[in-house]
């Protein structure tokens, strides 16, 4: 046999690898969760709504994405060039920010509240659910505070509400309100007695 001419047999180095910080705290923080018990405040967050409700909620929300920059900017201009001073009525669009949001349910003006399940810090949070339950705001929990963000024109958002929508959402958004509430607001003080992990 020649030498130096076999095929160099590859391996997995998965285990070998130096991973980056971020990616070695997220698996660390992973395996905790699974292996520690989770107090009820925040294994809350890991029941989330479930696919099509979620999607017919996005699919709602998608209509009243607030104005982006540009889009701003081209209505001042277009009301300089009209000459008008004042916008007439309020835009219905969807509500962020968390100080706002909160807000907006201490007020009672929030219809419905959506909650992102990966907000970090949790603390962010964490006291969210317990105050639309005090306020009796429908609120729910949805994977993603990212695609939160992608409706407010943001990279992430830790919570969206709705203040109003249009007369012909109104049946889509009654129908949502009804199946959030009970999945969340009713099944509060179950979902508050529910320990998680400790596999």
């Amino acid at each position: 046999a020649e030498y130096g001419k076999q095929w160099y047999q590859r391996r997995v180095r998965g285990r070998f690898v130096k991973w980056p910080k971020y990616v070695r705290l997220q698996r660390q923080k992973k395996t905790l969760f699974q292996r520690l018990k989770v107090p009820p405040s925040v294994n809350q967050f890991t029941m989330t709504l479930d696919k099509s409700t979620a999607t017919s909620l996005f699919k709602l929300m998608r209509k009243y994405k607030p104005e982006t920059a540009a889009e701003k900017k081209e209505r001042l201009r277009s009301m300089a060039e009209a000459e008008k001073t004042e916008s007439g009525k309020k835009p219905v669009v969807v509500k962020y920010g968390l100080n706002h949001v909160t807000g907006l349910i201490e007020k009672k003006k929030a219809q419905l509240v959506v909650i992102a399940h990966d907000v970090d810090p949790i603390e962010l949070v964490v006291w969210l659910p317990a105050l639309c339950r005090k306020m009796n705001v429908p609120y729910c929990i949805v994977k993603g505070k990212a695609r939160l963000g992608q409706l407010v024109h943001k990279k992430t958002a830790a919570a969206v509400c709705l203040t109003a929508v249009k007369p012909e959402d109104k049946n889509a958004l009654n129908n949502l309100i009804s199946t959030v509430k009970t999945n969340y607001n009713d099944r509060f003080d179950e979902i508050r007695k529910t320990w998680g992990g400790g596999n």
